[in-house]
């Protein structure tokens, strides 16, 4: 089943406590070259059907008046996520289109 995956952060002007917090910990653990962190969310929603244009606005109405608080938070990311399988599927499909008969790896795996 495909995801739909929406990342929510605090807005680059408001102070964030979290993240001030584990930049401190970093500092004090001796982990440098870090200016600064900000933490925020992740929402993953998983679709009972295809993604197509209708879905993906209705995932950005979503986000921006549920999952998000837009007087303090700002959507930065809505994207869609393949299960192995379906990575697999769409190699299978690929291959069959291509004439090629033998395995072909979905894209960043090696064997």
């Amino acid at each position: 089943m495909p995801t739909i995956v929406v990342d929510v952060m605090p807005k680059a002007e408001l102070l964030d406590p979290q993240g001030k917090a584990v930049a401190g910990a970093l500092a004090r653990t001796g982990r440098t070259g870090f200016s600064g962190v900000r933490i925020g969310k992740r929402f993953e929603l998983t679709v009972d059907g295809p993604v197509d244009d209708e879905l993906k606005a209705n995932v950005k109405q979503i986000a921006e008046e549920i999952l998000s608080n837009s007087v303090i938070e700002d959507v930065v990311g809505i994207h869609y996520e393949q299960s192995n399988a379906e990575l697999a599927e769409e190699a299978v499909h690929d291959a069959a289109e291509h004439g090629d008969a033998g395995y072909v790896a979905p894209a960043g795996e090696t064997h």
